[in-house]
């Protein structure tokens, strides 16, 4: 991420014109990485986010609420007693440096005026918060850190407060000359952001980008351009004139681009940062349940696994039956007392061709006769139970991977709860501490009352696809009428869906328009001429005690489409 110094000072000349003045009535500490100001300035209540995580380090304004704990953290009431009541005097950064610097004052129990300050480090890892008084003394910080541990200084309580030292120079006050003599033309982008305070590559790559410029024609009239550049940035922090744009989806910058909109830089990274986290928030949540999914996956595999091995082993039952068939048939003329390991014998199964049995030599014939017996009926018991067992090993299979495929195409946390709450429900596995699932509270209720699967309008009609199994036995057991068409992608895992009809009659276009789209919504989106199945929703019937999203059906017709999305 590229919250550069250069980013800080736009954020803060922005913020010197709404909150100077302000005052603060609430202070919340989400988590362990931040703190959010709630303050009140010109009739308008902000919220101003403070975030010294190692990866998303930053500050600005926020519109977004977070859940916070029941109890608030030490650190949070600490700032509740000296700054609530407390009004913004300034805010400010030295030169470039990440470290923004909030300026309060507010009157005490005896009504004395008192001047205090909220500094905010941006240091990746070595991000702090640190509260100081008018002596510039430290009362209290998120973070304690010593010399004796490797911080290069101590931030601890009663210690006075010092800014990090820098070995960078401040572009601010350099000319021209001294910036073309400081850039090694080799890499003058990696040299810039190596020399100066407060840029990175992101940011200089950009400005280079801008004025088209390249090492290839690196001069020092080209060096003065991006010098000219950087300087007009700086003069227009704060302004119209400056923005802050997404570069891609983990990065952005600061720019020369006009934009109309107030607090533009502020709300920008409110938008991208929470984003950020709703996405990485849905990618966490995604792959704990998949892990867990996966396991249970693996062993149900694995049970099948063993139970081939078992049928393998009893496809070899009716030989058992024959020896001891043979064996007994043959009693009269056998020694009952014999004492070999085999015995060769006339098999009336296959049109009296020699066979040789193998024996037990410690024990008399009819009694391997009776061992051979004794085996295939074990074999024969054996082949009923784990026949039936395959059987429901193979649905929870097929389940499983139902699951997996949802858990791949779910885009929102409302989605995962869906599916937690149905696998839940089914036993794949008991959810506790040792987990780790981190996820929103689900609210029960909604989740097995309220869903919301997708719908789409095809020529007037609506047709309403499942995003999960939950949501497949709704449109199709619940939503769909007699004369309502259900599409599904044959032997494909995918959606359920139901067009409604409404007793007007669908022509054949609406119904390829709806395969495309059921093609789509299964694993065979990336594929063409997929089969789509469809038929009168009368025709689909859900098996009792049957999994979820589990149907069969009849009197279908068969689409052959290229997926497509409206």
């Amino acid at each position: 991420m590229a919250f550069d110094g250069i980013v800080l000072k736009n954020v803060i000349s922005e913020l010197n014109t709404c909150l100077i003045g302000g005052k603060i009535n609430k202070i919340y500490e989400p988590n362990k990485n931040e703190i959010i100001l709630g303050i009140y300035s010109n009739g308008k209540n902000y919220g101003l986010l403070c975030n010294i995580s190692s990866n998303a380090y930053r500050m600005h304004l926020t519109t977004n609420s977070k859940p916070n704990p029941m109890n608030a953290p030490n650190f949070c009431m600490l700032l509740r007693k000296h700054l609530i009541g407390f009004k913004i005097k300034s805010i400010s950064s030295p030169s470039l440096e990440r470290i923004a610097s909030i300026e309060l004052e507010g009157f005490n129990e005896l009504n004395d005026l008192l001047t205090k300050t909220l500094v905010i480090e941006l240091m990746g890892k070595h991000s702090n918060i640190i509260l100081l008084n008018e002596n510039n003394i430290i009362i209290d910080s998120i973070r304690h850190l010593d010399m004796s541990s490797g911080s290069l200084r101590d931030i601890l309580p009663a210690r006075e407060y010092a800014f990090p030292t820098s070995d960078k120079k401040n572009f601010i006050s350099i000319s021209g000359n001294s910036f073309i003599d400081n850039i090694i033309k080799e890499d003058f982008i990696k040299s810039i952001s190596d020399v100066y305070t407060g840029f990175s590559n992101t940011f200089v790559n950009e400005i280079t980008k801008s004025l088209n410029i390249s090492n290839k024609d690196l001069n020092n009239d080209n060096i003065s351009l991006i010098y000219n550049k950087i300087t007009y940035i700086l003069n227009h922090l704060g302004t119209n004139n400056i923005s802050c744009y997404k570069i891609s989806d983990k990065d952005y910058t600061i720019s020369a681009i006009p934009s109309d909109t107030f607090l533009q830089t502020n709300f920008f990274l409110d938008d991208f940062y929470f984003t950020k986290e709703q996405n990485d928030s849905i990618l966490t949540y995604k792959n704990n349940l998949l892990r867990l999914v996966l396991i249970a996956l693996k062993k149900i595999s694995k049970k099948i696994c063993n139970i081939n091995l078992k049928l393998k082993e009893c496809e070899d039952m009716d030989k058992y039956r024959i020896y001891g068939e043979l064996i007994t048939s043959n009693l009269y003329h056998i020694d009952a007392n014999i004492n070999k390991e085999n015995i060769t014998l006339s098999n009336y199964y296959d049109n009296n061709n020699s066979i040789s049995i193998p024996l037990d030599s410690t024990i008399s014939i009819s009694y391997n006769a009776k061992k051979f017996f004794k085996k295939y009926h074990k074999l024969k018991n054996t082949l009923e139970i784990v026949s039936e067992q395959k059987i429901q090993a193979e649905k929870e299979l097929d389940y499983l991977e139902s699951i997996v495929y949802e858990l791949e195409n779910a885009t929102s946390i409302s989605e995962l709860d869906e599916i937690y709450a149905e696998i839940c429900e089914n036993g794949i596995f008991k959810v506790n501490e040792k987990s780790n699932i981190k996820k929103n509270k689900i609210n029960k209720r909604k989740i097995n009352d309220e869903y919301e699967p997708i719908i789409y309008t095809v020529d007037g009609f609506s047709l309403y696809v499942g995003k999960n199994n939950k949501q497949n036995d709704y449109i199709t057991t619940k939503l769909g009428k007699n004369e309502d068409y259900w599409f599904h992608t044959k032997d494909i895992r995918g959606s359920h869906c139901l067009l409604k009809c409404n007793g007007k009659q669908v022509k054949e276009h609406t119904l390829i328009a709806c395969a495309q789209i059921a093609a789509f919504h299964s694993k065979a989106k990336l594929s063409s001429n997929v089969p789509v199945d469809y038929c009168f929703i009368k025709n689909v019937k859900k098996p009792s005690n049957s999994k979820p999203g589990m149907v069969i059906y009849t009197n279908n017709k068969t689409l052959n489409v290229n997926p497509k999305q409206l």
